[in-house]
């Protein structure tokens, strides 16, 4: 069965499934490495892309560092310290620690592949040490900001459409009010609107994942003024927002409206859209909310990814301890 690749284009003629210059038989498991991820693992589009960016940058590394095709013996040949080459040379064009992390998961997704059909077996992987990364804490608004920012009446003063200014509010009311990502705000159908009583929405968020998150009162009413000023018909399996003439609307219009507020409201730099929803859990979170819910309500697959709230949320009240304890200055 033939499985979705990135772009949705046959491997033979998609420029991104070409994996030169690895020989015919290694290029050949990539591609079907990545229908693997696509079809079976679901993997995002960008997800594939980046895996498959990553893997040819290890394979124009190896040709250098082998100086031959890359074949599937090279790959069952590899050692630990052609890996660390590998990632050493990475480090030297400005590469990351994220970045880093990323390329070698992807290469040991595709070594794992590789093993399991027989194809080719290598332990280098395993004795690698993944790059160490500083995680860094998400930096919510405060409580009357992020309130301000999903208003409309914040936006008064701008020179723009009634029902534009109703339409970022609506999506940014999403991202607050449901912790939505930006992403998935954008991807929500007309026939799928929270309105009236209609208040629980099924989101698909990351590795097509689906949650149901649970719309509240004043974001349903946000997205309800923005479909009666609206001037466009909006068909039921299209998308629910739209730009100035009609079309999709872009994650980058809602990002410049935020920036807009920042210099009306003196907003710092970090208030961005993807800020409302560490604020939407970091709030709850604040208010007792429970962390298990929490993650539910996020979509997170794992819940350490949503335990960093804990430490916004320690951070924040060791911060009002110094500020308010006479003994802390």
């Amino acid at each position: 069965m033939r499985a979705a690749v990135p772009r949705n284009e046959d491997p033979a003629t998609d420029v991104s499934l070409v994996f030169a210059p690895a020989d015919r038989a290694l290029g050949s498991a990539a591609r079907s490495w990545l229908a693997h991820l696509a079809g079976e693992r679901r993997a995002s589009a960008h997800t594939l892309e980046s895996y498959a960016r990553d893997l040819r940058q290890f394979l124009a590394f190896a040709a250098t560092h082998f100086g031959a095709a890359p074949s599937l013996a090279t790959i069952a040949e590899l050692t630990p310290a052609d890996l660390r080459a590998f990632m050493a040379q990475r480090r030297g064009k400005g590469a990351g620690s994220r970045s880093l992390l990323r390329q070698l998961a992807g290469l040991r997704s595709f070594a794992r592949y590789l093993e399991r059909n027989g194809e080719a077996k290598t332990n280098a992987f395993a004795a690698v040490r993944a790059p160490k990364i500083q995680r860094r804490l998400p930096k919510p608004l405060p409580a009357e900001a992020a309130r301000q920012v999903v208003g409309v009446e914040a936006r008064s003063g701008e020179n723009r459409p009634a029902w534009i200014l109703a339409r970022d509010a609506a999506v940014l009311g999403l991202l607050y009010g449901a912790g939505l990502r930006i992403s998935e705000a954008l991807a929500v159908r007309r026939s799928e609107a929270p309105i009236g009583e209609v208040d629980v929405l099924t989101v698909v968020g990351k590795g097509r994942k689906t949650r149901s998150v649970p719309v509240i009162a004043p974001v349903r009413r946000g997205i309800e003024a923005y479909l009666a000023l609206c001037p466009y018909v909006l068909p039921p399996e299209k998308s629910l927002f739209v730009g100035a003439k009609g079309g999709p609307l872009s994650p980058r219009v809602i990002q410049l409206a935020v920036e807009r507020l920042r210099g009306a409201l003196g907003l710092p730099e970090t208030a961005t859209p993807h800020a409302l929803r560490h604020s939407f859990a970091t709030h709850l979170l604040g208010r007792g909310g429970d962390l298990r819910a929490i993650q539910e309500l996020l979509g997170h697959a794992s819940l350490s990814t949503t335990q960093i709230y804990t430490a916004v949320d320690s951070a924040r009240l060791i911060e009002a301890y110094r500020e308010a304890h006479p003994r802390a200055k």
